[in-house]
């Protein structure tokens, strides 16, 4: 399949790759195509903007949780636009260790034997810019970069001095981006701010890609994008027929989800509605509950006022309705969320409490999952990402767990996944296209319809 594709790929993390994609995404919408936004890595917070500007909601492509084969497939699937731009994670050869190149943009742009455009901040050097570039050229074999962009140049005598350098290296200048504070992106202790939690991100996400894909080569990106080789072909997703219903929470708080598990659920059968749990007083019509990982803490307040919602999801949990629940999802069933100086209630469910660490935890992980686990998944290797700046405090001794980490920290001693009745919640994030997760929790929820 001949599929017009892009890496927008930075020398480290913090260079402006976010800003950079979205002004390539809104440059080619302004030349009349279609874009597919796509993210390496476990990102949640990059493809909300990348979504917001291109229309077309983001997929992320990460090799350690989807395999190759699973990175290649995703992304042929889901690559039904006029061109696919591919923002990177970190640093152009960071992955999963500092051992191999394994799960870096590097990695998952030789999967789709993409072209790629490396940033490079300008904003400390001048000639260093080439040396810079050189280096991430040569680094690894068939390095696929074939152009840079340069961000925050502080003037033209700056602009001059880096052009000039960059001549011995041989990489085309596709960009040259001025240094302005003023176009700059709020950011958190995770990342940038999601689009979801405060509506005039999506406004100024825009205006900053407007502004800054007039100082873009965006013919000439065009180009490279259309350079490429064919991909092989993939077979169609099909869908079961609709069998049971899942209640997803959807909103301020909770809104870290991978588009592909939702599209894995309905593959298998299942009809998905959203809810509030910070507005909504009555809970859809439901089989089953997903709550995904968002920022509880920030929202907590509102959380602690809905007693409605917090009582009906405490009590579908006690009558065994399967729940699944991730990172945000696990803080929001336990007893309650210290943030700051407040502590404020939520479903209690699990007799915990969630604390607010300084510490970050941040790991991709490998755990095998018990035979006691809920949705009667069967003992099996399951991967995925850890990130998160809270603890569980007060955990009973006779806590039941359904993950064994190899990798990575977990909720207490290398354990991951908390069980009651037929609630599964963890630190962990799966993506389900290596994981018996969705299948597992989708069958639950038909057995539960039907009692």
């Amino acid at each position: 399949m001949k599929i017009p594709r892009i890496v927008l790929a930075g020398v480290t993390s913090g260079v402006g790759k976010t800003s950079i994609t979205t002004a390539i995404i809104h440059g080619l919408k302004e030349k009349g195509y279609s874009v597919q936004p796509f993210k390496v890595g476990p990102d949640f917070i990059d493809p909300s903007y990348l979504s917001s500007v291109s229309g077309n909601i983001a997929h992320n492509l990460d090799s350690w949780m989807m395999g190759r084969n699973g990175v290649l497939t995703n992304f042929v699937q889901n690559s039904q636009k006029d061109i696919s731009v591919i923002e990177g994670v970190m640093g152009y050869y960071d992955g999963f260790s500092g051992k191999s190149s394994f799960a870096s943009t590097y990695d998952v742009a030789n999967i789709i034997k993409s072209n790629v455009v490396l940033v490079l901040d300008a904003s400390k050097a001048a000639r260093s810019v080439a040396a810079t570039a050189l280096g991430f050229k040569n680094f690894e074999k068939h390095s696929r970069i074939c152009g840079v962009i340069l961000n925050k140049i502080g003037s033209k005598k700056h602009e001059t001095l880096c052009r000039d350098a960059l001549k011995k290296v041989g990489l085309p200048i596709l960009g040259v981006i001025p240094r302005d504070d003023d176009i700059s992106l709020q950011s958190r202790h995770l990342g940038l701010i999601p689009v979801q939690e405060k509506k005039s991100l999506d406004k100024k996400i825009k205006s900053i890609a407007k502004s800054l894909s007039g100082f873009i080569e965006i013919e000439k990106i065009l180009k490279l994008a259309k350079n490429v080789p064919c991909l092989p072909k993939v077979a169609d997703r099909k869908n079961k027929k609709t069998q049971t219903r899942i209640a997803v929470a959807l909103d301020e708080s909770f809104n870290f989800y991978y588009q592909d598990n939702l599209d894995s659920l309905r593959n298998l059968g299942a009809e998905l509605v959203f809810f509030s749990p910070v507005s909504d007083k009555k809970m859809p019509s439901c089989d089953g509950i997903y709550i995904g990982g968002g920022f509880p803490e920030v929202k907590a307040n509102l959380l602690q006022r809905n007693d409605t919602m917090k009582k009906l999801v405490k009590k579908h949990a006690q009558d065994d309705m399967p729940i699944y629940a991730e990172c945000g999802g696990l803080m929001y069933l336990t007893k309650s969320i210290s943030y700051k100086s407040g502590k404020f209630g939520m479903v209690g469910l699990y007799d915990a409490v969630t604390v607010m660490e300084k510490k970050l935890k941040l790991n991709y992980t490998r755990a095998k999952i018990g035979p006691q686990s809920p949705f009667s998944l069967q003992s099996k290797t399951v991967k995925g990402h850890e990130f998160h700046y809270s603890e569980l405090d007060l955990l009973p001794k006779d806590s039941r767990f359904a993950y064994d980490l190899s990798i990575g920290i977990g909720i207490k001693d290398k354990k991951d996944g908390l069980t009651i009745h037929n609630t599964l919640a963890s630190y962990m994030h799966v993506h389900f296209a290596n994981s018996p997760i969705a299948k597992n929790f989708v069958k639950s929820c038909i057995s539960y319809s039907r009692k």
